[in-house]
Order: structure tokens, then C-alpha cells, then sequence
């Protein structure tokens, strides 16, 4: 049998049980986590949850309380013996750039280099700006520079040492929104050529989704969820992870037989049992619309459950889709929300059949969260 020797190479980037302490608190608590060369892993989470102080562990300006932290295979740090960060061949990346003001361009992107002749540091600078479309720029100073073109440059100076790892917290962050989609876009293409390792830290699922190869989604200081970005949306393992990338409507419900009851049809629980409450969630976007129509109730299908009569309290339109928030009969307390592509703005009042198509839905054991409540 042929073996892929890639397949065998250890990780470039491993980190084993990571644990760190604040007064008392648990920040981060038992990370583990591989990243290949050339591969982006996105650390995902609200602000607090750990994704940071993880990232400062790997650099080295913070030290963990246990755990190891190896590269290419070699342990460079672990509670006795630790290499110091100028040695990990590491680079970073912030949300501040953090340049020189006093150094041109060409200075900031070469300060890092400490080997080889003048000239040949002169080239990689001169390589590396022309890549991020910035050699006219080389003797300006940072100050005559966009956010945008200084972030290149941030850029450009922590790749060339040419590290094995590069960490980067929020580094688009400040950038404005109409630039960020192609400097994310054009840093992706540049890291992949380098091919370096990639742990880059956002709270911002959009972000991730579009950067990452796999996405390490942490809440309070643990990795609650890790995998491509498909899976990870597609198939979340509870309900806060289902929200954190987008809005849910959420119904509650009862199990019964291996079965949840709702007003939309029974939802399958397995492996729950009789009596443990549920919550069924769905996205906006999956649910459908159809217009009422002389009273008439259209007739349940197996795949999209029962309909469900729903008033359109606002509809309103948000550039690329459409956001219509719903009351409904069953409870006059709750509102389910419904994305629709384009321009769908029907009028406050309309009465409309909504249904929810049963793959597009997940049953979890309920939290504490409120939500509308359906019992046998």
C-alpha cells in the first residue's frame, strides 16, 4: 500500500492540553489543537473566551500553566523548558499594525531580518512589497499610507523571515468594510504561497468562513466545536454554536416516544428520553413561505412538516436579502423571522403559510434560554 509521506509529517503547529489561570479564573482550559503548513485554523469565539491568551502561549509573551506546545514534531515549550519567542521562527500579526513611524517601508518589512547580505535583504523586501502590490511605496513612511496598504506592510514584515507559523489576532478588524473582503482575500493568497501555518484569531464568524480551511470554535476557555467551516455551520453541536453564526428561531418542546411535538409537525429525538425538554431550532433562511389563499391550509408534505399560519408584523430589506419577521397563531408572544433572497417586502398584516423543511432543523436538550413552548 502507498502512503501519502505528507500524511505522515508531524503537524507544523501542535499544541497539547493548554491550561492558563487568572485570579482564580480558568482562560483557557485544556486546548489541543494541530495545524498543518499551509493550512488556516481559525480560533472563533466572543471577546474573553481564551482565543487570544492561546495565541500569546504559542508566540511566547505568555506562559501556560500546563501543556506543550511543539513545532514541526520538536517541543519548544512546556512548564520547564521553554525556547524564547525570537527563536520560534513565528511570525504575528495585530489589529494595530504596530509599525515603526520613524522607518520607511522597506525598513519596517526588513526589521526582522537577521541573516543575509544587504542586497539580499534589500530583495525579499523588495519581493514581498511588490506581491502585496506596494513596491511604489517602499521609501514613503507608514504615515503617507491607507489603513489598508499599512496592514500590507504589516504584513509583508512578518512574513519575511519567512516563519514556519504565522498568528494573527483581528488583524482586519480596524480596516473599513468595503476594503476588508479583498485585503482578507489577497493576505489567504499570500500566506498559502508562503506556506506557513496559520492560527488566526476573530470573533467574527463571517470572517472564519471565508479565511479558514478549519475553524476551532472556543467558548469559556475550551474548544467546543472543530472542523471545516461547512461542517462546523451545518452540523453544530448545540444551540450557542448554531447561533453564533446566525440568527435561530427556536421552538420548545417535550419528548415523547422519541418524538418532539410542535405546531409545525413531530420533530425526531433520538436518544432522548420521555420527558426531557427540547429546543428545535432552524434558520431564517430555511424557512418557507407560501401565500394564504382563500383559507385554505396547504397540505403537510413529509419533508416540510405541517403549515403554520404566520402574520408579517415587518419585512425589511438588507441589500441582498430580504428579512420578514412573523407572528404566528400558536402563540401570539412569539415572532419567527424568515430570510428571503432579494427584494420580498410584503405589507404589515399579510397572512402567509410558513413551513420548516425537517433536515433544515436541530433538536437539542433546551436551555434556560425563553423560547415558545409546545407539550403532548
Amino acid at each position: 500500500m502507498n502512503v501519502n509521506p505528507a500524511s505522515m509529517a508531524a503537524p507544523r503547529l501542535e499544541i497539547r492540553n493548554l491550561m492558563r489561570e487568572y485570579e482564580g479564573r480558568m482562560v483557557v482550559d485544556d486546548v489541543s489543537l494541530k495545524v498543518q503548513a499551509g493550512q488556516v485554523t481559525c480560533l472563533l469565539g466572543p471577546s474573553g473566551c481564551g482565543k487570544s491568551t492561546t495565541l500569546r502561549m504559542i508566540a511566547g509573551v505568555d506562559m501556560q500553566d500546563s501543556g506543550e506546545i511543539y513545532v514541526d514534531g520538536n517541543l519548544i515549550c512546556d512548564t520547564v523548558f521553554r525556547i524564547p519567542p525570537e527563536r520560534r521562527q513565528i511570525g504575528l500579526m495585530f489589529q494595530d499594525f504596530a509599525l515603526f513611524p520613524h522607518l520607511s517601508v522597506a525598513d519596517n518589512v526588513a526589521f526582522g531580518l537577521r541573516t543575509g547580505t544587504k542586497a539580499e535583504r534589500r530583495a525579499r523586501v523588495s519581493e514581498l512589497l511588490e506581491r502585496v502590490d506596494l513596491l511604489r511605496h517602499i521609501d514613503d513612511y507608514p504615515h503617507h499610507l491607507s489603513g489598508g496598504e499599512q496592514q500590507r506592510v504589516a504584513l509583508a514584515r512578518a512574513l519575511a523571515p519567512r516563519p514556519r507559523i504565522m498568528l494573527m489576532d483581528e488583524p482586519f478588524s480596524g480596516l473599513d468594510n468595503r476594503l476588508r473582503d479583498g485585503i482578507r482575500d489577497d493576505t489567504l493568497r499570500l500566506l498559502k504561497e508562503e506556506n506557513a501555518a496559520v492560527v488566526l484569531v476573530t470573533h467574527e464568524p463571517e470572517e472564519a468562513m471565508r479565511m479558514a480551511d478549519e475553524i476551532a470554535l472556543m467558548r469559556r476557555g475550551r474548544i467546543v466545536q472543530q472542523g471545516a467551516p461547512y461542517n462546523v455551520y451545518t452540523r453544530p453541536v448545540d444551540k450557542a454554536t448554531m447561533s453564533f453564526f446566525s440568527d435561530v428561531n427556536v421552538l420548545q418542546s417535550t419528548v415523547q416516544g422519541a418524538l418532539a411535538n410542535t405546531p409545525f409537525g413531530q420533530f425526531l429525538a433520538p436518544g432522548l428520553g420521555d420527558g426531557t425538554r427540547v429546543d428545535i431550532a432552524f434558520r431564517p433562511q430555511h424557512v418557507r413561505i407560501d401565500f394564504f389563499r382563500n383559507g385554505n391550509t396547504p397540505l403537510p408534505t413529509p419533508s416540510d412538516g405541517v403549515p403554520v399560519r404566520g402574520v408579517v408584523e415587518r419585512a425589511r430589506f438588507l441589500g441582498h436579502e430580504s428579512l420578514v419577521e412573523f407572528r404566528v397563531d400558536f402563540d401570539d408572544s412569539v415572532r419567527l423571522k424568515a430570510t428571503v433572497p432579494n427584494v420580498f417586502l410584503p405589507k404589515a398584516g399579510r397572512e402567509m403559510w410558513l413551513t420548516v423543511p425537517r433536515q433544515r432543523c436541530f433538536v437539542f436538550p433546551a436551555s434556560d434560554e425563553t423560547s415558545a413552548s409546545f407539550r403532548d
